[in-house]
């Protein structure tokens, strides 16, 4: 019997029963990089509404890396909004030394803004 293209390739099969079963494994990444929660955020939404490029992403081995810039890229705007919204708005060290409660008040209005705008222009965009 002739070697099948897979066998011809250097792949192997493992004998489970009456079948013989190909031994896949996905390509190693090498990407160090951490994935925290807009990383995670992509990928949940990337499973959930873009199964096809979540796939792609996967079977290539380029996932976490994909992850990993959009983690960077989301974290350094989100300070970026921060910070640019906050001096906008004068909500600063003194006003959080005189009215605390109102200095926080202001920062997650700011936070909650743009972790919005973080998520509608990096997270959910497609690719």
């Amino acid at each position: 019997m002739t070697d099948t293209l897979f066998e011809q390739l250097g792949g192997t099969y493992t004998q489970v029963g009456d079948y013989a079963l190909p031994e896949l494994s996905l390509p190693a990444e090498k990407d160090d990089r951490p994935i925290g929660i807009w990383g995670q955020r992509r990928l949940r939404y990337l499973k959930q509404y873009h199964k096809v490029i979540y796939y792609n992403l996967l079977t290539s081995g380029k996932l976490d890396s994909h992850l990993a810039d959009i983690e960077e890229q989301a974290q350094q705007l989100f300070l970026r909004l921060v910070k640019e919204l906050a001096e906008k708005e004068g909500v600063t060290e003194k006003l959080k030394a005189e009215n605390a409660m109102l200095w926080v008040r202001q920062m997650n209005n700011i936070r909650n803004r743009a972790t919005e705008i973080v998520n509608n222009e990096v997270i959910y965009r497609q690719l």
